[in-house]
């Protein structure tokens, strides 16, 4: 008789727990990468997203500036003057005034001298500035071609920026602030806040509320007249383009 063929040994199965466990413990680790690299892949695309944005923001403020010389250039090649466009923003500095001035102050929130806030600028807000004149000396911004005007916006918000958060003042020190305060608007850095002040762009009014009015310091030099007009040398009343150098001392 042929020797009985021995019978293969059967390996015991996988117990169901066990593979329950070790597909738990799969599913558990990539929940836990996807959180741990998340945030990091957000950042990294917002940063993107930033970046793009203020090269988009670049070119239109050159693409402005190249046009307002081209137009220049066009009238004075045809005999004519350039009309400059309507101005859209005013900033107002609070120079002097502590007891008995204008409540229209608050409205303004200049509630400290060397307060200074952004304004838009129509016919009601002149005939307001005109009546705080003597205590405010503020100016007109407009598509210029110049790159002064971008410049104290850009330097104020930077270093002097603030924001209303939980109705407290916090420093913009992050884009994250913006985003969670104005991401609704569509403002998500610093450079949209600028581009919207800027600009004085559809959300210009939530924008504006939530910067904390300005603590500019005193103006180096010192002032020459608080109690007169600019135009007769003083210091009060609309300075147009040359408080741009006011801002430079006080920033």
């Amino acid at each position: 008789m042929e020797p009985a063929k021995e019978k293969k040994k059967k390996v015991p199965g996988m117990p169901e727990t066990l593979k329950k466990k070790r597909r738990d413990y799969a599913e558990l680790r990539i929940k836990r990468l996807r959180k741990k690299f998340a945030p990091k892949m957000l950042q990294k695309t917002r940063r993107k997203l930033i970046c793009g944005k203020a090269k988009y923001y670049h070119k239109e403020y050159r693409q402005m500036y190249r046009t307002e010389i081209r137009m220049a250039r066009m009238a004075r090649k045809a005999g004519n003057f350039l009309v400059p466009a309507e101005p859209k923003l005013a900033f107002v500095i609070r120079i002097r005034g502590i007891n008995s001035v204008s409540p229209k102050f608050h409205k303004l929130r200049l509630c400290q001298i060397f307060n200074g806030t952004f304004d838009k600028v129509n016919k009601a807000s002149i005939n307001m500035l005109r009546i705080m004149e003597p205590y405010i000396a503020w100016y007109y911004t407009t598509n210029q071609p110049t790159n002064l005007n971008l410049k104290s916006i850009n330097e104020l918000i930077y270093k002097r920026g603030f924001g209303k958060i939980n109705k407290k003042r916090i420093a913009l020190t992050d884009n994250t602030l913006l985003a969670h305060s104005l991401g609704k608007f569509g403002i998500i850095c610093m450079e949209d806040q600028i581009h919207e002040i800027y600009t004085v762009g559809k959300c210009f009014k939530e924008a504006n509320n939530f910067l904390w009015p300005f603590n500019l310091s005193s103006p180096r030099g010192g002032m020459k007249k608080k109690t007169t007009h600019f135009v007769e040398g003083g210091d009060a009343g609309n300075r147009e383009d040359q408080i741009n150098r006011l801002i430079g001392r006080m920033n």
